[in-house]
């Protein structure tokens, strides 16, 4: 029998927020223990369907010129552009090119449920989507987010395998009490990371993609430090969760960002322990600016 969430479990609250997490977590005992659920197609309504629509042409259209290539050549993959894709038809795609599936879970999860499903090739896709009224803005991540900024790379083999050691290793950090250090890891890369190519900068995060306003801003603006990324310098970068990025870390190809993530971190953290935290403005001297 399937394990199902206690009545009134809640799931943890990222950065700070006065309001608690946008969500249905016990819907009747449908959420299951690891926070997964069924996507309720049936409830979404034409409007939800619309906006949807609307996100999608306008994120389109920008992305020539500031997205990778990679994620430009994986786009179709996601299906429907008019209206909410099915997981499941997205999973007949996805398992066959990379050994992945998306599964609906009801908004944001717990670091252990989340780091867990990683390591096991599922990534949670939050199933609600955003109101009319936050078309420009949303705080948390909705269904447009997850679909559109993140499932696309995980039809490269190279970025898949990266998104499943990820998960390993965020298990890990979890028992050495270094989950701040690795979120801020992830925050610079799989959420906001830029990629230089042979055209130029371009962007692979899935905050950055899937943002009309930052993924202009991160690309061309001259307001914001772009460094190489050095994963103890970007473990140490706090970051910005109501603005614009201060500060890209850039990487050089998705082999080179596995690469660099490959070790075990456990002695990164044990540094880490010494060094002061910086702000998210920072610049250092021994930063190699792009």
């Amino acid at each position: 029998m399937t394990e199902i969430i206690p009545q009134g479990a809640s799931p943890v609250v990222y950065g700070q927020s006065n309001r608690p997490p946008r969500g249905d977590y016990v819907r009747d005992g449908q959420v299951h223990a690891d926070y997964t659920c069924a996507q309720n197609y049936a409830a979404y309504t034409a409007a939800d369907h619309d906006i949807y629509r609307r996100l999608y042409e306008r994120q389109s259209v920008l992305l020539p010129g500031l997205a990778c290539d990679e994620f430009i050549t994986a786009l179709p993959a996601l299906g429907l552009k008019t209206q909410i894709p099915r997981f499941e038809q997205i999973n007949d795609r996805l398992h066959k090119a990379t050994g992945w599936q998306v599964v609906a879970v009801p908004g944001l999860i717990p670091e252990v449920a989340f780091f867990t499903l990683l390591a096991n090739q599922k990534f949670p896709v939050t199933d609600w989507i955003r109101t009319p009224a936050e078309f420009d803005y949303i705080v948390e991540p909705d269904i447009f987010h997850d679909l559109f900024g993140h499932v696309p790379l995980l039809f490269n083999p190279v970025f898949a395998d990266h998104m499943q050691a990820y998960g390993a290793g965020g298990l890990k950090a979890h028992a050495l009490g270094a989950c701040e250090q690795l979120s801020r890891l992830y925050w610079y890369t799989i959420e906001f990371g830029l990629i230089r190519q042979k055209n130029g900068l371009r962007a692979y995060g899935a905050g950055i993609l899937s943002s009309s306003g930052e993924l202009v801003h991160a690309v061309n603006s001259t307001a914001s430090h772009r460094i190489a990324l050095d994963v103890l310098r970007a473990m140490r970068t706090r970051y910005k969760i109501d603005s614009y990025q201060q500060t890209y870390f850039v990487i050089e190809g998705f082999q080179q960002l596995f690469d660099m993530t490959a070790p075990d971190f456990t002695s990164f953290y044990a540094v880490l322990k010494n060094l002061p935290e910086l702000p998210a403005d920072t610049l250092l001297r021994t930063d190699m600016q792009i």
